[in-house]
């Protein structure tokens, strides 16, 4: 359910003199079952910011970070696949797939990478793939892979809190950002060159996840990825919506609404108060009766500076 803003800023064709190019990294849909939620950090001091100018990073972040909305979409298999041809330097497994919040996380001893891959492209070039599921490695160190072989699937080991895969990108050891890998980000024009073979839209912000409950829902649960609930009863104690997104920034405005058979039930107008990289807010009602019987209608909608960026909709039967 991810709904992306896409923000005008076409990157340009492939960069570094055409010499290496990379292929997306992940067997899923951008802005439909996957987003890129963490970028490489372009300020060099104590904050962070990504290419795009906004806040999708976090001090020293040295890659991209490809992720899924929900556990629930780790545990049905997304893969890792090699964004470019090369030799196997050295892979890692046996790592757990447990949030490093968990109280039962393992102690990391160095291994903040997780389960993953490192590849020698040649030239200088290689890629470095981290937190992927335990027991999903598919290749050794030494086998020659071609440009889309899988690699191993998208976990959770590692130094992480959600589900992606960490690629990281260096020529000549130096870590790079395959979305402007030549020169520092300048606010409001696109870089000269990039990295990608394909485009890759930048995307700001987005809706993950949303869907209507009979009390507010835990997060954890949400982060898992709730089933969704399409019919309630009429005797439900409240009617709920939630919405889980990403990319959220201090002052954006949310609004969370239901409208029933018998018009609007609940609007809610929220100024959120901080930036996040990933949060969700709920809004809802508590019976006064029973609920008219019919359809239901949830919306999520995300205004920055006046501008909607995001939207999403959910719907329930009451019978």
């Amino acid at each position: 359910m991810i709904r992306p803003l896409l923000v005008a800023l076409t990157l340009a064709p492939a960069g570094m003199a055409g010499a290496f190019e990379l292929a997306l990294p992940v067997d899923c849909t951008l802005g439909e079952t996957c987003h890129v939620q963490n970028h490489f950090d372009r300020d060099s001091g104590p904050g962070w910011q990504d290419f795009g100018c906004g806040a999708l990073s976090y001090d020293g972040h040295d890659g991209t970070d490809f992720a899924l909305p929900t556990r629930a979409a780790m545990e049905a298999g997304v893969n890792v696949l090699a964004a470019a041809g090369g030799t196997v330097r050295g892979v890692r497994d046996g790592m757990p797939d447990i949030p490093r919040d968990d109280p039962a996380a393992p102690p990391l001893d160095g291994r903040e990478c997780g389960n993953g891959v490192a590849i020698d492209h040649g030239n200088g070039w290689e890629t470095q793939y981290c937190h992927l599921m335990q027991g999903s490695i598919a290749v050794r160190a030494g086998d020659r892979v071609e440009t889309g072989a899988v690699l191993g699937r998208i976990g959770l080991s590692g130094n992480t809190v959600f589900p992606h895969v960490h690629i990281a990108v260096r020529k000549d050891g130096v870590a790079l950002d395959p979305f402007a890998p030549d020169a520092a980000a300048t606010c409001g024009a696109p870089p000269e060159t990039d990295l990608w073979a394909g485009d890759i839209a930048y995307d700001g912000f987005g809706f993950l996840d949303a869907g209507f409950a009979d009390a507010v829902p835990d997060y954890g649960a949400i982060r898992n990825g709730l089933p969704p609930r399409l019919i309630f009863p009429a005797d439900a104690p409240a009617l709920v919506v939630w919405a889980y997104f990403f990319g959220a920034r201090q002052g954006d405005r949310l609004t969370l609404s239901i409208t029933g058979p018998e018009g609007e039930v609940i609007r809610q107008d929220i100024t959120l108060d901080r930036t996040q990289a990933q949060a969700f807010r709920a809004t809802g009602r508590k019976a006064r009766g029973p609920w008219p019987a019919g359809a239901y209608r949830g919306e999520a909608v995300l205004l920055r500076d006046g501008a909607e960026v995001g939207r999403t909709v959910t719907s329930i039967a009451v019978e």
